[in-house]
């Protein structure tokens, strides 16, 4: 799926555009047990609480592709005959009215889901989009439609308690001291099946995780049984043990020149707004380290270490590689951050045998916010 894709869909988790007419779910508590079932429908609830469970739900389709939105793809075995793909194809198919399938799915979450000690809602909701055409300029034709394209959504929200606080109570008559539980926003979700070329493409599922580098593979692999991917962290750490093979040639100019065509490439792709996610590959990097200077035998060591981590001709979101908000240099004894834009000014020494990070100060210096000043001769 690309972003134009998901910001269509996400557009319709409103009760005026969406086609849900129930949610479903149940809270399960720290150890693991169902405390209640959710089976509501969204016209008897007051408007106010309808939309808070289409908002979260609306949360699993949010984040950056390929950082939070992670695509998951079943092989050709799995669709035609896999537990797995079964048991979603079977939600999908009964708009989620399939009692027994719901259990196997609540069953199958709670039996693998490590969500530490916190209670959680989980919730699911099925929507039918009537797929309006797309015109040759690019506009939907709200009055054409080719296919209804069905689809669930499932999000996992923790529950945690509220600060304590005096609430009043109407049938007593009384205010009381009371502690809360509040639903949070949903710390991971998926889209089954996944919008692609706005249709359904039943081999493919889009996965959410709040924070991008704890993907919960535990629930990859139960829900989907497929090979978990890598986070953007084991991403970023996997790309730096591959430059690593640049030995001796991986100078602080190297490290600035990579930093900087990769952020280059994402400040363009955002002016662009390119709906498809902006991917690199050891191509992409051989060629910025060739006009680096790096000889050609420790670029292709670069690329065998690159292969081995994610697999040959992989690419990469540069977003998951760097940080393009962030230039820092580290060493045992001092961190020092430069904005990336500035970063031409750090320079590399040697002096009476000593290693030195130097950068040139034409303004003022501050330590710990004090304002500081240079003795002549230093």
């Amino acid at each position: 799926m690309n972003q134009r894709e998901i910001s269509e869909l996400r557009r319709r988790w409103r009760p005026e555009k969406s086609a849900v007419s129930r949610v479903y779910g149940c809270f399960v508590n720290s150890a693991r047990k169902i405390v209640s079932d959710l089976d509501e429908s969204l016209g008897a609830m007051p408007q106010e609480e309808a939309e808070k469970y289409l908002d979260l739900l609306k949360k699993a389709l949010s984040g950056a592709l390929g950082k939070n939105l992670i695509d998951i793809v079943f092989s050709t075995q799995q669709v035609a005959d896999s537990e797995e793909h079964r048991l979603l194809s079977a939600l999908r198919a009964s708009g989620l009215k399939d009692r027994e399938a719901r259990n196997a799915f609540y069953q199958k979450v709670i039996g693998s889901l490590d969500m530490g000690d916190d209670s959680y809602l989980l919730l699911l909701a099925c929507d039918a989009y009537d797929v309006p055409r797309r015109g040759k300029d690019g506009e939907t034709q709200a009055d054409a439609s080719d296919e209804v394209f069905t689809y669930i959504v499932c999000c996992v929200c923790p529950v945690k308690a509220g600060r304590a606080e005096l609430g009043y109570f109407p049938g007593d008559n009384e205010f009381h001291y009371t502690v809360g539980q509040m639903v949070c926003p949903p710390e991971l979700g998926f889209l089954f099946p996944a919008f692609d070329n706005r249709t359904a493409n039943i081999y493919n599922a889009l996965f959410y995780s709040r924070k991008p580098d704890e993907l919960h593979q535990e629930f990859i692999d139960a829900v989907f049984h497929t090979e978990p991917p890598m986070s953007a962290a084991e991403q970023r750490e996997a790309f730096q043990e591959a430059l690593s093979t640049l030995e001796e040639t991986c100078s602080v100019e190297v490290a600035r020149t990579v930093h900087k065509r990769l952020a280059e490439r994402i400040a363009q792709h955002k002016e662009s707004k390119d709906p498809e996610p902006l991917a690199v590959t050891a191509k992409d990097i051989g060629g910025i380290l060739r006009d680096c200077g790096v000889p050609q035998e420790k670029v292709d060591a670069f690329k065998d270490s690159r292969d081995e981590r994610f697999g040959a001709d992989t690419a990469l979101s540069p977003a998951n590689l760097i940080d393009d908000k962030k230039f820092e240099l580290r060493t045992a004894q001092a961190t020092v951050s430069v904005d990336p834009e500035c970063s031409y000014l750090v320079e590399t020494r040697v002096i009476d045998g000593k290693k030195y990070i130097l950068i040139p100060v034409e303004e003022d210096v501050e330590i710990n916010g004090l304002p500081v000043r240079f003795a002549e001769g230093q």
